[in-house]
């Protein structure tokens, strides 16, 4: 496990690239990550809601946001929740994710846009909360990622991040990688039609920083009260930071 996000992920072809083949399996990326995770996945962004702001009319930034999962569950849960923006690089996945606003008739609440993670194109200070779930650890330069959600951030705004991490117990830390390693890429290769897609999952979040190690990253952009809530004994984490000037 590296700490030099530098080194590890600069430059990096397979995250490069990340966008693109996102958009090949966009047609199956759902119901592989509801199979997958055994539906864990619904249950995990369930849980970013509790973290949420609780002023009203909050305006939303997911960044990464794929088909719109995360959007869909904090507006269908919140109330106080004003406006959301979706942001990625592929576009048939963003396609999928109108679809599905559409049908539930969302479509004047969010709004899902193509763009660059590591180059917002918003004005400073446009947001009250940030979101990125699963999509951080693809990001070339993670500082620089950061450094921009600082930015578009507001005062007293909060950064929420949903990512993989590994188990902490040992045993179950060696079952889990066995199911990750082998189980997972076999499964999500036949079913999507790209065994890539599904080895470069293990190998992304073996190589990423998690915990503690993570918390000093958000914290070297910016974030203050910095602190990581393990989800599933660990297998996921939420990551949450504040602006407070």
């Amino acid at each position: 496990m590296t700490n030099d996000m530098n080194s590890s992920q600069a430059g990096d072809p397979s995250r490069v690239e990340a966008w693109q083949m996102f958009d090949r399996i966009a047609g199956r990326y759902d119901f592989l990550n509801r199979l997958l995770s055994l539906r864990q996945d619904v249950r995990w962004r369930k849980k970013v809601l509790l973290h949420l702001l609780e002023k009203s009319d909050q305006m939303v930034l997911d960044v990464a946001t794929g088909t719109g999962d995360v959007l869909l569950t904090l507006f269908s849960g919140n109330p106080k929740l004003k406006r959301g923006i979706g942001l990625d690089m592929a576009r048939e996945m963003l396609k999928s994710g109108r679809q599905k606003i559409h049908r539930l008739s969302l479509d004047k609440k969010l709004l899902l846009i193509p763009g660059d993670s590591l180059w917002l194109p918003f004005s400073s200070q446009s947001f009250d909360v940030i979101t990125i779930a699963f999509g951080i650890r693809n990001l070339i330069d993670i500082k620089q990622g950061l450094t921009e959600m600082f930015r578009v951030l507001k005062p007293g705004g909060r950064l929420l991040i949903l990512e993989f991490s590994l188990p902490r117990n040992k045993l179950f830390r060696k079952i889990y990688l066995f199911y990750f390693r082998k189980i997972l890429p076999w499964l999500g290769g036949v079913i999507s039609g790209d065994r890539y897609a599904y080895r470069y999952l293990n190998q992304t979040v073996e190589s990423f920083p998690y915990g503690k190690a993570f918390n000093q990253i958000m914290e070297a952009a910016g974030f203050q009260e910095v602190i990581d809530f393990p989800l599933s004994f660990g297998i996921t984490s939420i990551y949450r930071g504040d602006r407070i000037g």
